[in-house]
């Protein structure tokens, strides 16, 4: 699957910053780069592009009477230096917004929910252009990791790391669970503890306040307990147990 993105903004080293960012993913193609929006309404028109990074202060107009202007519009990563029109971005269905200077990580999250948002766009579709499995890329020591979410067991907090442990193999990254929480499905995986997040159709048992996957028993936080087990046993795989 190739996602055809622009980059509108009038700021060349903001420009290079998100360049670079995007060679690191190669199923990202930069389609066109625009100093302000008009610019870019004739690629617009053509309907092929996927994901704009705009920048909301340029001259003429800013993003977001850009957006106000248009009738429909791709997926919008907003990449700018103002906080104050987060609200107003997100009233417009934006979806996300990056305040300037943009760390990679924080970057790296905006693409895992730009991958998520278009394996859901394309469900429907039969196309085996989009039948690879879902997956996010996760930051390894100093490599891009694509980790297929159907491998996934669970995830485990180490502070300021966390530890996904795979059937592929485990991979330690400088993120927060709560983070990487946020960027997977809600039906496939849940948070059952404050150090762990699993994936609901790799548990084996539940025991007490225990569960079990593969051959680690996980606790389930007092806090999570009534939420984690419902979720468990409600799921399409475990329809006998209702």
């Amino acid at each position: 699957m190739i996602i055809k993105s622009i980059i509108i903004d009038d700021e060349h080293l903001a420009v290079g910053i998100i360049e670079s960012y995007l060679e690191e993913f190669k199923n990202i193609e930069i389609s066109g780069i625009y100093k302000n929006p008009l610019e870019a309404l004739p690629i617009l028109e053509s309907g092929d592009i996927d994901v704009i990074f705009l920048d909301i202060n340029m001259p003429r107009m800013n993003g977001i009477e850009f957006l106000k202007s248009l009738n429909k519009y791709p997926q919008i990563i907003i990449t700018t230096a103002y906080k104050e029109y987060a609200i107003e971005s997100y009233e417009l269905e934006v979806l996300d917004y990056l305040v300037k200077p943009i760390p990679f990580n924080r970057f790296l999250k905006s693409i895992n929910k730009l991958m998520a948002r278009f394996v859901n766009l394309e469900k429907t579709k039969t196309s085996p252009e989009f039948s690879q499995a879902p997956h996010i890329f996760l930051k390894v020591d100093r490599k891009l990791m694509k980790i297929f979410l159907h491998d996934i067991l669970y995830i485990e907090s180490l502070r300021d790391y966390i530890k996904v442990s795979s059937i592929e193999g485990t991979y330690v990254s400088h993120k927060s669970l709560s983070s990487i929480t946020d960027e997977l499905p809600e039906e496939n995986f849940i948070r059952v503890h404050k150090s762990y997040t699993i994936a609901i159709d790799k548990v084996k048992s539940i025991e007490g306040n225990q569960i079990e996957i593969e051959n680690k028993r996980i606790p389930i936080g007092r806090n999570y307990t009534i939420h984690a087990k419902q979720k468990i046993l409600r799921n399409k795989g475990n329809l006998l147990n209702e």
